[in-house]
């Protein structure tokens, strides 16, 4: 393991003078800690679909500035001409993960860069690129500090917190979303104690969450995810915070497979259950949970994956999404960077985007 402290690692860099951005590739860990240097769209789409980089806001920020390193170097000697490649990167980009929301708002504020700058030289717009992308990253840090401390006020010191699969420093900027609460805690020492399910089947709790958690010097237990129910009603236990890839307009959440049984066992125990979202992954224009495409992935992963031989018959059908929805029912708050939201979650989430732009205009 590093010796670094995990808040000290940079999770993605951009090298604007060597045409990279630099990742850490989370495939590797927790046995290495590897550095990775994406030049290529293609080197983004594969990174972002075979989950070198993930989590909904880093996947946000290595698109924005993939699509920009996409076209930094355009030859174009038109606007149309760049716009047209443009628009081509971003489609591409755009066809590696479907679930995750940020991946598209990211990519649709890119391009809003590019349409909204038509009257400028192209050099100019390839600038303005760059800086939208460094936005996006630093808004996020604030995101999440801000994500934290609204998730510290509904917890106590001591208590037991489970997490599903990884939504902390790797899967972001910085601080995490479901994980930021707890490293705030930790620096005012709260002294949580945390139960990390492993997430299969691609142990994003077990090789990412813990990692993060016993670097930062944090009490952590890795428990099977069919371990829940049992730590539990066991009493240790008191809330569960997760991340989520895209939050419906009616509460209902797709976040890792796996984090709907936690829902409703959590209900069952009477136990919260909170969903931290930034804004940027809550879809208005989506009514339900129903609407939100959930992404299915190759059946080597349940069948073979971090096993030394294949643990499952030749020929079997395999069943394997990326994610499941969390009925708004099962929620007990949405905490988002502009304040918690409580059911009902159709009024709240629209009074969060009210607070949302009314601090967004008085910055202007």
């Amino acid at each position: 393991m590093s010796s670094k402290k995990i808040l000290d690692l940079d999770t993605i860099v951009l090298n604007d003078e060597q045409n990279e951005v630099v990742i850490i590739d989370q495939t590797l860990l927790p046995n290495e800690l590897k550095y990775l240097h994406l030049k290529t769209l293609n080197d983004f789409w594969d990174a972002i679909y075979h989950l070198k980089v993930r989590g909904a806001p880093a996947i946000g920020i290595a698109a924005a500035y993939g699509v920009y390193l996409g076209v930094k170097n355009s030859l174009a000697n038109t606007y149309e001409k760049f716009y047209e490649e443009f628009t081509k990167a971003k489609e591409y980009l755009a066809s590696s993960r479907p679930t995750a929301v940020n991946l598209f708002w990211a990519l649709d504020r890119m391009e809003k860069v590019v349409v909204n700058n038509k009257n400028k030289e192209l050099e100019g717009i390839k600038k303005l690129l760059k800086e939208e992308a460094d936005k996006i990253k630093e808004e996020d840090i604030w995101v999440n500090k801000s994500i934290g401390e609204y998730g510290l006020s509904l917890l106590k010191p001591g208590w037991g917190i489970l997490t599903h699969c990884n939504a902390g420093q790797l899967a972001t900027a910085k601080y995490g979303t479901a994980l930021a609460p707890i490293y705030l805690g930790h620096e005012k020492g709260y002294n949580f104690k945390v139960f990390a399910d492993e997430t299969r089947p691609l142990l994003q709790g077990a090789r990412l969450t813990t990692y993060e958690l016993l670097m930062a010097g944090i009490d952590v237990t890795l428990i099977c995810d069919n371990m829940a129910s049992i730590v539990m009603k066991n009493g240790w236990i008191q809330a569960v915070l997760v991340g989520c890839d895209r939050v419906a307009a009616n509460g209902d959440t797709a976040n890792k497979i796996g984090t709907s049984g936690v829902a409703i066992l959590a209900h069952n125990y009477g136990i919260p259950f909170y969903v931290c979202a930034p804004t940027s992954t809550i879809d208005m224009n989506c009514k339900t949970g129903n609407e939100i495409p959930i992404e299915e992935r190759k059946p080597e992963e349940v069948t073979e994956k971090w096993f030394n031989k294949r643990m499952a018959p030749e020929g079997v059908r395999v069943y394997n999404p990326a994610f499941d929805v969390t009925d708004a029912k099962f929620i007990t708050a949405i905490i988002t960077e502009y304040g918690i939201a409580h059911p009902p979650f159709e009024e709240s989430l629209k009074k969060i985007f009210e607070i949302k732009q009314q601090k967004q205009k008085n910055k202007i």
